[in-house]
């Protein structure tokens, strides 16, 4: 529908029953009956007053019959074309209705997806015939879902028909407006291609009216929304491959996914660049679920050192894809990605049973580490599943030190405290991983079973940046560590400056590139069994140390991808 409430309707609707309601059988009936009645009534009409009056001979009785047939023909034809005016009124209010509920949107009476389409083509064609553009703007609201959840679907209707209220009083009259769906809106509207503003400040004005609260059945709710744009002008004038509708609409929906992409409640006009990214995101998931199939994904270990006495203790398991076009892709790749699609688990799963299987040959006294994603600490029975697949491997729990982030902390702290519970319960040791980025409180760390603090590299970093070789946080975070009696794992040490500085703060446990970089399977075997640390073989511990290696001495890393943009380059070569 358009803005200011009126439908579209078809010229060839309005001449659609113009020949029927032009009826010439029964119109002809009609006439030919009046000019029979006037004819057998001018021969009939004497003789019947002058039968009544004079002489009392009957009329004609073959004249008489002819003017009562007359009567008779002037009376149906007359109640036949009213009968066909109101049939034809009655099948204009079906269609009507009919055309409505295949067009709008029932619950806002705006346009649906299919109309929205045909309006846009025609309000595009008649902006052309005044030399405007056409701006085609997708809205979605966020997090619009945990309405429906919270409130129920009726309040969530209620808040619908009230943000296409809104969304109408900013519109021009000629801008055609459409519920596409759920909770996500598009209209259309001509503007000067010379003042492109005039669209973004329509988008302002939008914005500001969603700032007063949405009334539902039993409560206030404030909503945001993220939106897109896109035009079928460029910097270069009218580009006849951006006017079709379907691809504004495909170019504006790109935007709103950048809208989205970067923190939502903002609006991005369409860019090529974005359409390139989105490419390289659909690559990705399906590259992603290739690859699970195909068994690409592969455990990395990265060494975990005594930070006083350099003997080795364990190892970190780090997650990469061997991908056949792409190289060795890096987790910051494909780990989010991996998350938002619903594989992380059958991600996490596969490369489990690989690391379980890999340091069962390893000596028993190494420890091995996994990351878990956030996703999955939202699954209530993610500690069962963890324990059954350590049953199922033969692993011993005590060798195992799952790593959860702060960010785990603050979804469901009470699920969270009882998987922990249940894993150390077990013998697993449970760290608190990148402590310091996220927003755990002390009260967190005392309440919750942590064995272990895992310090972020962006902090260890600064012992290499200052001149005197410490740095205040990691001081504060090692002596709060110590005096929770909590142990503390430090990443990220790069150099020797960073490990003499971390040599002096008692007991830690290190890693870092400085000792190497992380390795595959193969590579770690052949290591421990040079060292005797396979169980074949199981000497002491104590008798090995890992020497840090020169800068110069580091092996070159493998090719990896570790930025999307590097990503898409490579992938179009």
């Amino acid at each position: 529908m358009l803005a200011n409430g009126e439908t579209l309707v078809e010229p060839e609707e309005q001449s659609k029953y113009g020949p029927a309601e032009r009826d010439l059988v029964a119109l002809g009936i009609a006439v030919a009956a009046i000019i029979m009645f006037v004819g057998a009534g001018g021969a009939v009409l004497p003789d019947v007053v002058r039968s009544a009056l004079y002489d009392g001979r009957a009329p004609d009785n073959i004249l008489v019959s002819i003017f009562l047939l007359n009567i008779a023909l002037v009376i149906f034809g007359w109640r036949r074309y009213r009968q066909l005016r109101e049939e034809i009124e009655t099948r204009q209010r079906a269609e009507r209705q009919a055309r409505e509920l295949s067009e709008l949107d029932p619950l806002t009476g705006c346009l649906n997806r299919r109309s929205m389409l045909a309006a846009t083509n025609r309000l595009r064609l008649s902006a052309h015939e005044r030399a405007q553009a056409i701006a085609y703007v997708m809205v979605d609201l966020d997090n619009f879902k945990q309405i429906n959840d919270m409130q129920g679907h009726s309040s969530g209707d209620k808040v619908l028909c009230e943000f296409a209220r809104r969304v109408k009083a900013e519109l021009p009259a000629e801008a055609a407006l459409a519920r596409l769906g759920g909770d996500e809106f598009a209209f259309a509207m001509a503007y000067d291609p010379a003042l492109p503003e005039r669209v973004d400040d329509i988008v302002i004005r939008l914005y500001e009216s969603m700032a007063a609260t949405f009334e539902a059945e039993f409560t206030s709710v404030e909503l945001t929304m993220s939106i897109g744009l896109a035009s079928d002008h460029d910097e270069h004038g009218f580009n006849p491959a951006l006017g079709d509708a379907e691809m504004l609409m495909h170019h504006a929906d790109i935007a709103m996914y950048q809208a989205k992409k970067q923190g939502k409640n903002r609006f991005f006009w369409f860019e090529p660049s974005m359409e390139n990214e989105l490419r390289f995101r659909n690559e990705l998931e399906a590259g992603i679920r290739r690859g699970l199939a195909n068994s690409e994904f592969v455990p990395f270990y990265e060494q975990q050192v005594d930070v006083e006495t350099g003997r080795l203790v364990g190892f970190e398991m780090l997650a990469r894809w061997r991908s056949p076009s792409l190289g060795l892709v890096s987790p910051e790749v494909f780990i989010p990605v991996a998350e938002e699609i619903g594989c992380i688990t059958e991600l996490s799963d596969l490369l489990m049973a690989r690391a379980f299987a890999d340091a069962s040959e390893w000596n028993d006294e190494l420890t091995l580490s996994i990351n878990i994603s956030p996703v999955q600490m939202r699954d209530p029975w993610f500690a069962q599943k963890l324990l059954k697949r350590l049953v199922q491997s033969n692993f011993p729990p005590q060798r195992l030190d799952i790593e959860i982030t702060e960010s785990c902390l603050h979804e469901n702290i009470s699920m969270v405290r009882s998987m922990i519970t249940s894993l150390r319960n077990q013998g697993v040791r449970i760290s608190l991983d990148d402590f310091g980025t996220g927003y755990s409180s002390l009260d967190q760390l005392r309440s919750l079973p942590f064995d272990r603090l895992k310090i972020d590299r962006s902090f260890i970093s600064e012992l290499s940046n200052n001149v005197d070789g410490h740095s205040q946080l990691v001081d504060a975070i090692v002596s709060l560590g110590r005096g929770l009696n909590l142990p503390i794992t430090c990443e990220g040490i790069e150099d020797e400056q960073i490990l003499t500085a971390l040599q002096g703060m008692g007991e830690l446990k290190g890693q870092g590139y400085l000792y190497g970089r992380p390795e595959p399977a193969e590579r770690v075997r052949e290591r421990l069994r040079e060292q005797g640390l396979l169980n074949d073989s199981s000497p002491r511990l104590s008798a090995v140390t890992v020497v840090p290696k020169e800068d110069n001495a580091v092996p070159a890393p493998k090719p990896r991808i570790s930025d999307p943009h590097e990503f898409l380059r490579r992938a179009g070569q």
